[in-house]
């Protein structure tokens, strides 16, 4: 399907490479036997449930924009629950890239860039551009944090 606006393009296809990369640190992690820091938040409570996490709020972003832009509910059901992501992970990802493109291939480029602000579901306040772009940093920083979690494991088993 094509985009209306290549901005919208590039930040679907952005995100979406971001998840998939994040996917793959994550199952690294998870072979290796990566340990997170210990924390109340539920989306620590295990390397599994820390990949629901970004697959949970990939879902989340775009069911946003679709409701603040008055459009149809993408209708995607929610991700494999923790035990479950690393055998349907991927295919819920190849979901989430169909439900993206069908759902935002629409949008111009006036809708992208406007200065209007709707609340997040977290309280925040955010221009439509802001979520998209919320939505490609968020995989980026879990791959970050699960790299340093990884060289650190490695450190362990090296010394």
């Amino acid at each position: 399907m094509p985009f209306q606006s290549r901005g919208v393009r590039a930040l679907v296809v952005l995100q979406m490479n971001e998840m998939r990369t994040l996917f793959a640190v994550w199952k690294k992690a998870k072979r290796i036997g990566v340990k997170l820091p210990v924390t109340k938040d539920p989306a620590y409570q295990s390397i599994d449930a820390l990949m629901r996490h970004p697959l949970r709020s990939c879902r989340g972003y775009l069911t946003w924009l679709c409701e603040v832009l008055g459009r149809p509910e993408p209708k995607i059901a929610d991700p494999p629950e923790p035990e479950d992501v690393l055998k349907s992970g991927a295919a819920y990802l190849d979901v989430l890239e169909r439900a993206w493109h069908k759902h935002m291939a629409w949008m111009p480029n006036r809708t992208l860039d406007s200065f209007t602000v709707h609340k997040s579901r977290w309280g925040q306040p955010m221009t439509i551009e802001a979520m998209f772009e919320h939505a490609v940093a968020h995989p980026m920083r879990h791959r970050f944090q699960l790299e340093e979690l990884i060289e650190k494991a490695g450190r362990k088993r090296r010394a």
